[in-house]
């Protein structure tokens, strides 16, 4: 449940979205702000929408997702970044943001939400498997061109 002070929004507008980078960048590392709105600007137009859990005025964390449609998950949410601000990990703003993402995926009739998560990343598997109930069921490969 969200304390009082705590609020989950779509970000919609260029000034939402210049104040989610600083959050985004500690994931997407590689990314400027100038590459990141550029990148995002293209990705809108595929359906991808921008959440944030906002604690008082402050994003401390965002959630990057779209809804598809294939054959094997049929209509479901993928989860593309989800990050909480460094100074506010371990206390539940994750959960609690993926959690509004599961119900907002409900209400859009989705029947999975689905994520992808570097190998090396084994706190965030732990936290995915053990908090929320992921199921770790098949492996992701690209290939650079």
């Amino acid at each position: 449940m969200l304390a009082s002070t705590e609020r989950i929004l779509e970000l919609t507008t260029q000034n939402q979205f210049s104040e989610a980078f600083p959050v985004l960048n500690q994931l997407r590392t590689d990314l400027t702000e100038e590459s990141y709105l550029e990148l995002l600007t293209q990705m809108k137009q595929n359906g991808y929408k921008l959440f944030a859990l906002y604690r008082e005025q402050s994003i401390i964390a965002v959630a990057g997702i779209s809804l598809q449609v294939n054959f094997y998950n049929k209509k479901y949410v993928f989860v593309y970044d989800l990050i909480t601000d460094a100074a506010h990990r371990s206390q539940g703003y994750g959960y609690r943001l993926l959690s509004y993402i599961d119900e907002w995926a409900k209400s859009n009739g989705a029947k999975f939400v689905a994520l992808e998560s570097g190998i090396q990343r084994i706190d965030a598997h732990r936290f995915y498997e053990e908090k929320l109930n992921y199921d770790k069921w098949c492996y992701s490969f690209r290939k650079p061109l």
